[in-house]
């Protein structure tokens, strides 16, 4: 008998889930979440901007507020942002590099608008704003790398 140890050959097919690509494939997930959350957060800002510019009557009048504009001025604001936060997550989710930029801008800009919006929307607003944050880090935390 031998006292010869043969080395073990490693299998080219075996795949580990802790490397350096279980941090790639997480931040490619969670990019692909920020598109599909981009482009459900456009579809419903654009709901609400609609509901915004032709019937008003849909949300709360506050006095004394801050920051009163006029409704139908909040509408366009969101139907804007709206249309470009649709926009910029199909960008993501089709690969485009300026997405991500954009869509880290529209989405601080849909916060600040949705913050400004609290006393008409709450409960809704407070949740976009929860959404666009998460927005904002998945596409910050993504550097583009294949899967």
């Amino acid at each position: 008998m031998s006292t010869h140890a043969t080395p073990r050959r490693k299998d080219p097919v075996a795949k580990t889930t802790t490397g350096a690509g279980a941090g790639t494939e997480f931040a490619t997930t969670f990019a692909l979440l920020a598109a599909v959350l981009m482009m459900l957060g456009g579809a419903c800002g654009v709901l609400t901007g609609i509901a915004a510019v032709v019937h008003d009557e849909v949300f709360v009048r506050t006095p004394q507020y801050t920051y009163a504009l006029d409704l139908t001025a909040w509408g366009w604001t969101h139907l804007i942002l709206a249309v470009l936060l649709g926009a910029a997550g199909a960008g993501v989710l089709w690969g485009a590099t300026w997405a991500r930029a954009v869509g880290i801008t529209v989405a601080a800009l849909n916060l600040v608008a949705q913050f400004a919006f609290l006393p008409y929307f709450p409960i809704w607003g407070l949740v976009l704003i929860a959404l666009n944050l998460i927005v904002i880090w998945a596409l910050a935390s993504y550097r583009g790398e294949p899967a």
